[in-house]
C-alpha cells in the first residue's frame, strides 16, 4: 500500500485517544517519538508536534524525574472524545434514519463576512448542507445550540424540525446540497489503501487506519443509505475497518505494552510506571 500523507499531529492524536484518553495517564515524549518513528514521523517532527500542541491548549507538561511527560488538557479530551464518538459510535452509515431533518435559516448582515464563513464552516462540520440562500439542512436531530450560540448569533438564525412532504424528491434534494461525490472519493480511496495486504507492524498500521478512516468520515453528514446511490462505498468502507480494526487491536496493544511509558496524570502522583493494557 502506499500510503495518504497524514500530518503528525493527527496521528499524535490517534495515538493519545487510543491509549491515554480517559484514563488519567500522560505518556512520556521520548515514547511518542518513537511511536511516531514507526509510523514515519522524524524525531525533529515529533518533538515540534509536541511543542506546538503544548502551546495551543492542546497537551500540557508534567515532569516525572528528569523525564517530561504530555497529558491531556480539556480541550483536547473534548476533541478526542469526539473523535471517538464518531469513529465507534455514530459511524459512516446511517441506516436507522426517522425521515426527520433538522432545518437551519439565517440572516446576517452583508458586512459580516467572517460571522458568515465561521458559520458556514461549522454547519458543515455539524452535518449540514446548503439547500438554498440561508437555509441549510441536516438529517435527523442536529445539534445547534451549540454552534449558534458560541458565533453570538441567536437572534439571527431560526431552527426548525420537519419531514419533507411527497412532492419532494429527497435522493434529488440530498444532491443539491452535499458533494456526493467528494464524499464517495474519500470512501474510494480508502477501501483502495486498505483492502489488501496489511503492513507487518499491528501498531503503527492500526493508529495509521484509525487516522485514515477518521479522515474520511469527519465531513460526512450521516445522509440516509436509502436515499444515497446504490453500492454506496462508504457501506463497504466502514465495514473494512471495522474487521481491520478489530484483528489489529490485541497486536497492537501488545507492541504499546512495550512501547508506552505512563505515568499517573497528578502532579504529585507516583513514579511507578502504567504498564498499557486494553481499558
Amino acid at each position: 500500500m502506499t500510503a495518504p500523507q497524514l500530518r503528525p499531529q493527527n496521528l499524535l492524536l490517534m495515538l493519545l485517544g487510543d491509549f491515554v484518553l480517559d484514563r488519567e495517564v500522560c505518556v512520556f515524549s521520548g515514547s511518542v517519538i518513537d511511536a511516531l518513528d514507526r509510523l514515519g514521523v522524524s524525531e525533529h517532527a515529533a518533538r515540534s508536534t509536541l511543542t506546538r500542541m503544548a502551546a495551543r491548549d492542546l497537551l500540557h507538561r508534567r515532569r516525572h524525574g528528569r523525564r517530561m511527560y504530555f497529558g491531556l488538557t480539556g480541550r483536547s479530551t473534548a476533541v478526542l472524545r469526539d473523535g471517538r464518538t464518531r469513529i465507534w459510535r455514530t459511524g459512516a452509515v446511517n441506516d436507522d434514519w426517522d425521515g426527520t431533518w433538522t432545518l437551519l435559516c439565517f440572516s446576517l448582515p452583508e458586512s459580516w463576512q467572517r460571522q458568515r464563513h465561521d458559520l458556514r464552516s461549522q454547519l458543515a462540520w455539524a452535518g449540514f448542507g446548503p439547500l438554498q440562500g440561508g437555509l441549510w439542512i441536516a438529517p435527523g436531530h442536529a445539534a445547534t445550540a451549540e454552534i449558534v450560540a458560541g458565533l453570538g448569533l441567536a437572534a439571527h438564525v431560526r431552527v426548525f424540525r420537519a419531514r419533507a412532504d411527497e412532492l419532494t424528491d429527497v435522493a434529488a434534494m440530498i444532491g443539491d446540497a452535499y458533494d456526493l461525490p467528494g464524499l464517495a472519493a474519500r470512501y474510494e480511496a480508502f477501501l483502495a489503501e486498505w483492502d489488501g495486504d496489511i503492513p507487518a507492524d499491528p501498531f503503527a498500521a492500526r493508529l495509521r487506519l484509525i487516522a485514515e478512516w477518521h479522515d474520511a468520515i469527519r465531513y460526512d453528514p450521516r445522509l440516509p443509505v436509502e436515499h444515497l446511490p446504490p453500492d454506496w462505498p462508504g457501506i463497504r468502507a466502514q465495514k473494512l475497518f471495522r474487521e481491520l480494526e478489530a484483528a489489529l487491536e490485541a497486536p497492537a496493544r501488545a507492541v504499546a505494552a512495550g512501547l508506552l511509558d505512563l505515568r499517573p496524570d497528578t502532579p504529585a502522583g507516583p513514579d511507578a510506571a502504567v504498564r498499557e493494557s486494553a481499558p
